[in-house]
């Protein structure tokens, strides 16, 4: 019940946050369709800013970026780790990750032309995603 109880808060949060309510429908969003729903959420980045939202217990994010990165994580789910790591970098790079499940890791090194505007979704349980660029 208290997972519930937090996906309904986390529905509301970025229904609010973002300004799209109107564009959500209600009937269709349940715990496998949230990822999606906070997906079509366009966040404005013409400032250099990361936003982390991360639902359930135990999940870690470790963000280490530079001044002109623009990075969205979200976590949906129990023990989920992400690592991102761009801070030897002064290009602007942004990039999103999203994490449902329970027990994953996704760890992303540097950055580069190739991933300038990675998207990175992982929906499954017990899964190691290792990206590095050189």
């Amino acid at each position: 019940m208290k997972a519930l109880t937090k996906l309904i808060s986390c529905i509301i949060f970025f229904t609010f946050l973002w300004g799209k309510s109107q564009q959500v429908d209600w009937n269709k969003i349940n715990s496998n369709t949230i990822i999606d729903v906070i997906s079509l959420q366009s966040i404005p980045q013409s400032n250099s800013s990361s936003i982390v939202a991360q639902v359930g217990n135990g999940n870690n994010a470790d963000l280490t970026i530079s001044s002109k990165t623009n990075v969205i994580i979200q976590q949906l789910g129990d023990q989920n780790s992400i690592y991102f790591n761009n801070a030897f970098t002064e290009k602007e790079t942004k990039a999103a990750v999203t994490v449902q499940g329970y027990n994953n890791i996704v760890d992303v090194t540097g950055s580069n032309s190739v991933s300038d505007g990675m998207q990175i979704n992982v929906k499954a349980d017990n899964k190691t995603v290792f990206v590095r660029n050189y």
